[in-house]
């Protein structure tokens, strides 16, 4: 396990566990106008009893996170909704599993597409989070698809006195300003092995890196692998009695990455609603498990996405039809929209939005575009900025944390930087810089002023021989900037299994301001891109950005790819590549 080291977090407190269980109650009535229950219109179904247990699982002095578990003992229904009153002046905040609204004291919890159904016997659990002030009495009588539970003991109320001194530790399922601080971050055993396995892998192997689900197959666990239950249990076990941030990429929109071939994913650019109902609902109903309520869920969503819309379409020399299909027919916003919308309702989630990185956005033209695709995606399909806890940069990419030997208001012989080959009239420098900036650019959209950025160094590091130790002469402008720059890469868009690069800073929390993590985001070792074609049944194209005899287009200016030959697939182990990670790191190993 790993410890990233801690800064400061906001949290809050938490208070004893209350139940009442209302069972054995008549679910009979005419089934027209009532949903699910088995029947044909205008006449009345058969009787069937149902039990409702409500359970106030944390409790603190302005509010409270509650799990409901329905079971329907009579016959089978394909819907249902559950119903109650408060006794008080709570009010529903947020809610998970089910569809919960309120409207004065009435509450209705309606299924959602992937839980409808209840066969005999069957539960179906749900839950949300609620404010109130005062008491907080348990509801005592609740119905289903419109017909009375009853019956059962309802416990008394607890003192009715909140707590004025809120214990440091947050209850389960409520959001802490920054999920890193103070936890463990989970190690996957299967990045574990390979890493360990490699000569001086050991070095690293303890490492946490992120949990790619890149396809549907991926969630059950694809070629044998381990499926995201079974990280989830493996967290668990690594968590102990700290905190345990889990990090995940959730990577598998409609006609993904639409720039690049070798990250090509399984959905045509139509099949939005098989992302939303086969990948984006399994992925919510497993993280909602309350199984899994005291982790702190990490999601990295959808990369490469949004920012292809602002920078690869329309009348752009970089534009591609596949990006133009895209921004014409909305489902990168969309599948966004919707995976912020059900991921965000699961209380221990925290999702970051992937924001490129500086040599993709950093320019005038994409900098405040971006910002407004964003938020545009952010409030899209039922998605506030609420659900947005923050943003990820760098995300298996390359660019340099922070250029220490030039900066962009630097000049030579009164020639800006800016106008280097290399900058390009770009106005970042390096990843830092940029998620700094950008995040106050995000918050001016309407994002929160609490947002964190994310920043992945997991191959950014260009140490090594080839690390310059000092600025580049003055003898012009691109000298100063070629001489002094640690990011080796031919041109700032090669982005495919780069050749000298290295291991950046190890994860650590709050280590800048307003960034809440560094992170190995992308696994180091695992590959971009295949060097040539390889047959798969995984929709991942050849890419001739991957290829090193590869001269280039306009997205990096005509330049070779840069890329290591003899790579395999991307995701798939890359030795080599491994170690010369390992070889260039910086800090050095």
């Amino acid at each position: 396990m790993s410890r990233i080291p801690v800064r400061s977090s906001r949290e809050r407190t938490s208070s004893r566990k209350r139940t009442a269980l209302l069972a054995a109650g008549v679910l009979a009535g005419a089934a027209t106008g009532t949903a699910g229950i088995v029947g044909t219109a205008g006449t009345a179904s058969a009787a069937s009893a149902c039990t409702v247990a409500y359970q106030v699982q944390n409790q603190w002095s302005t509010g409270f996170t509650t799990s409901v578990t329905v079971t329907n003992n009579g016959p089978a229904v394909s819907s249902w909704n559950v119903k109650w009153t408060f006794a008080g002046n709570q009010q529903v905040t947020q809610g998970w599993n089910a569809k919960v609204a309120q409207s004065g004291a009435a509450v209705t919890a309606a299924n959602e597409s992937y839980n409808g159904t209840l066969a005999t016997g069957g539960s179906a659990n749900f839950g949300f989070n609620a404010s109130y002030s005062g008491t907080n009495a348990l509801p005592t009588s609740f119905t289903l698809n419109g017909v009375a539970c009853n019956g059962g003991d309802v416990p008394t109320d607890p003192p009715t006195t909140p707590p004025t001194t809120p214990p440091t530790t947050p209850p389960p399922g409520n959001r802490v300003d920054n999920p890193y601080a103070g936890a463990k971050v989970y190690v996957n055993p299967e990045w574990s092995a390979h890493a360990a396995a490699e000569p001086g892998g050991t070095r690293v192997s303890n490492q946490p890196t992120g949990i790619w689900l890149d396809r549907i197959a991926t969630i059950a666990g694809a070629n044998g692998g381990m499926g995201l239950r079974a990280h989830l249990d493996e967290a668990l076990k690594q968590k102990g009695s700290g905190e345990m941030v889990v990090q995940l990429v959730v990577y598998d929109l409609p006609g993904r990455d639409c720039s690049a071939l070798a990250s090509n994913g399984e959905l045509g650019p139509t099949e939005i609603d098989k992302y939303k109902t086969q990948f984006i609902d399994p992925i919510a109903a497993i993280l909602s498990d309350a199984k899994y309520a005291g982790l702190r869920i990490v999601t990295a969503v959808e990369i490469d996405s949004l920012p292809n819309l602002v920078t690869n379409t329309g009348g752009r020399a970089t534009a591609t039809p596949q990006c133009d299909t895209m921004l014409a027919n909305g489902n990168y916003v969309k599948g966004v929209g919707y995976a912020l919308h059900k991921l965000g309702a699961v209380p221990n989630v925290y999702n970051y939005v992937d924001a490129g990185h500086h040599g993709w956005i950093g320019w005038d033209d994409n900098f405040g575009a971006a910002a407004d695709e964003f938020k545009l995606a952010a409030t899209s399909e039922g998605a506030t900025p609420a659900d947005v806890h923050g943003f990820i940069t760098n995300t298996a990419n390359y660019s340099a944390l922070k250029e220490n030997n030039f900066t962009i208001d630097d000049s030579v012989n009164g020639v800006s930087v800016r106008q280097s080959k290399w900058v390009d009239w770009n106005r970042y420098v390096d990843e830092l810089s940029y998620a700094q900036a950008f995040r106050a650019k995000l918050v001016s959209v309407g994002f929160s002023p609490g947002i964190g950025m994310l920043i992945d160094t997991s191959r950014n590091g260009w140490g090594g021989t080839a690390r310059p130790t000092g600025p580049g002469p003055k003898t012009d402008v691109d000298t100063y900037v070629e001489g002094g720059r640690y990011d080796r890469r031919i041109h700032v868009g090669n982005w495919c299994n780069q050749s000298g690069a290295g291991l950046g800073e190890r994860p650590q929390a709050a280590p800048a301001a307003g960034i809440d993590a560094y992170v190995w985001m992308k696994p180091p070792g695992e590959s971009d891109g295949s060097s040539s074609a390889i047959p798969n049944d995984e929709g991942k194209g050849f890419d001739r950005m991957c290829d090193p005899t590869y001269t280039g287009n306009p997205r990096n200016n005509n330049h070779l790819s840069g890329a290591l030959p003899n790579a395999p697939l991307s995701g798939r182990w890359f030795s080599a590549q491994f170690q010369e990670l390992m070889k260039n790191a910086y800090p050095a190993l």
